[in-house]
């Protein structure tokens, strides 16, 4: 299973990103899928997450700013991100998890500056 992440890149406080995670398989195979970040230095967090029969979940610092949702005849997942802040400069990977494994995408970078 191949997680392909793209849509990072250096944007303006306030301005709009939409990241892309292409899945190799069908994501109706993963139970849940998601987008995490990290900073250098610091532990991966979570961002956002689609959990199968459950819906979606935010970390409170991106909640009313950034929206999950996923293109199931794509296998893709997205993350639309508005309101965007130097604070959410960092890199930024995808995640997928079904019942054998856990998977992540290889990180796209986003920065936030004037």
């Amino acid at each position: 299973v191949q997680l392909q992440a793209s849509g990072g890149g250096l944007v303006q406080p306030g301005g709009s990103l939409r990241l892309s995670c292409a899945a190799s398989v069908s994501i109706f195979s993963m139970n849940h899928m998601g987008w995490y970040r990290q900073a250098p230095g610091k532990q991966r967090e979570l961002v956002a997450i689609i959990i199968s029969g459950r819906g979606m979940e935010y970390a409170d610092s991106v909640k009313g700013r950034f929206t999950i949702s996923r293109d199931n005849a794509k296998n893709t997942v997205y993350l639309q991100m508005n309101s965007l802040k130097p604070e959410d400069t960092v890199m930024y990977y995808c995640n997928g998890v079904s019942r054998a494994a856990d998977y992540w995408g290889q990180g796209t970078q986003v920065t936030v500056s004037s």
